[in-house]
């Protein structure tokens, strides 16, 4: 307990300094005002108490099938969740987002704490959830269940130690955040649910305590070639789609991209054809590019489309046959690159949080629900949700919940930091 009381005293120190910095309107709050509020340490005690039922939550959002786009069950769960909690307000806006509010002494500083409701696995898949000594098994178990988990805890300790902040806290469990999802809740509350009212956004996604402060942003693409069609051997001389579908993948694979920044390609899913013996009148792919770096992403975007502009007239010319084939090009995916710079105030908040707790404070980058905000230059990064996990987005994921009650309590912390004045 001792060992405890000097990290929080150490945690509040630092974030006594980094509050001041956060934009204050009023005179910064100090260390020692902090730990005078007796509803601090209680919160912080809680967070670590309430681990247990933190698991089970877990457990329970991870046992309700929420594809992208088929969040609704989970999204209900949660707004339940968040009214037997006390969160006012609790409503769904337009895209399928549940949110509850906290308010605060004020309206401002206004911040939201997230976690997504969607994971990567179709209708379907069997998401019963085991448990192995520590060990959770799952889809979508770690990511993001346990974000989902740390959310609603979050809610908790604030409630159970009645924590009064200046500022005031949407919680919000979002749609969309995986794959194909493209982000379409945070774009919904940022554009339309919350536009202007958000002074700060912290999403939890995943496991670990990392922090998130690059945005990398992609490009996807659905790309299909079309042409008559025909017997493989009665109408052979036909331009096929398929063919100009393979010279487009070949011109793909030569991309010479930037190491830094992190520039990526990746042809993912092919399909298309009637039988061996048909020529096909239809061939398609799926592309991503990734890069934190929005002229770098720029860049290997036009050079896709190029690639295959190419290979629809080498195809067409191979035969003779111009305008036989023809293709589209569908952006089904669309996230922002971005970034929240290293020395800003609420990146160095979540570093001494992170190292008064006694770990290493890593920044990194990826995809994740602050890729909005950041486009947008609202302060915004993504934190891990403590505890390890492995193989996400794999029938196979796990949680490690050794220790995980540190993900809550560094969520806690944040929180309670980036609501000061």
């Amino acid at each position: 307990m001792k060992k405890m009381n000097r990290a929080v005293m150490g945690c509040w120190m630092a974030i006594a300094l980094m509050v001041g910095s956060l934009g204050a309107q009023d005179k910064p709050i100090s260390a020692s005002d902090l730990l005078k509020d007796p509803a601090v340490t209680a919160a912080i005690d809680a967070a670590k108490a309430n681990e247990a039922q933190a698991i089970e939550d877990d457990i329970r959002f991870c046992e309700v099938p929420a594809p992208s786009f088929m969040e609704t069950a989970r999204g209900e769960l949660l707004k339940q969740t968040f009214q037997q909690l006390g969160l006012q307000n609790v409503r769904v806006d337009g895209a399928g987002n549940v949110l509850g509010d906290r308010p605060g002494a004020a309206a401002t500083p206004h911040v939201v704490l997230a976690a997504h409701l969607d994971t990567v696995f179709p209708q379907g898949t069997d998401v019963r959830v085991t448990r192995e000594g520590a060990i959770l098994h799952g889809p979508g178990i770690a990511d993001d269940c346990r974000g989902l988990a740390v959310l609603v805890g979050v809610v908790r300790a604030l409630k159970q130690a009645n924590v009064r902040t200046p500022g005031s806290i949407t919680f919000v469990a979002d749609v969309g955040e995986e794959g194909l999802g493209d982000l379409r809740g945070m774009k919904q509350l940022f554009n339309e649910t919350m536009k202007g009212q958000i002074d700060r956004f912290v999403s939890i996604d995943g496991s670990g305590l990392g922090i998130t402060n690059v945005a990398v942003g992609s490009h996807r693409y659905r790309v299909t070639f079309k042409g008559p069609g025909g017997h493989s051997f009665g109408a052979f001389g036909l331009a096929n789609p398929i063919d100009a579908l393979g010279r487009a993948i070949a011109k793909i694979a030569d991309f010479q991209v930037p190491k830094l920044p992190k520039t990526t390609f990746n042809v993912g899913r092919i399909g298309g054809g009637t039988s061996v013996n048909s020529i096909p009148f239809e061939g398609w792919m799926e592309v991503d590019m990734r890069s934190s770096d929005p002229a770098s992403l720029a860049s290997v975007d036009a050079s896709f489309h190029k690639a295959v502009d190419a290979a629809v007239i080498e195809e067409n010319e191979r035969w003779g046959s111009p305008r036989m084939i023809t293709v589209t090009k569908d952006l089904v995916g669309d996230r922002p690159a971005g970034s929240t710079p290293d020395e800003s105030p609420i990146v160095q908040t979540a570093i001494a949080v992170t190292r008064a707790l006694g770990f290493a404070a890593n920044l990194g980058e990826g995809s994740t629900d602050a890729n909005v905000p950041m486009s947008l230059k609202i302060p915004a990064i993504t934190i891990g949700a403590g505890g390890r996990g492995t193989g996400a987005h794999a029938l196979g994921e796990t949680f490690d919940t050794t220790d995980s009650w540190l993900g809550t309590e560094r969520a806690l912390l944040l929180t309670i930091a980036l609501a000061q004045r």
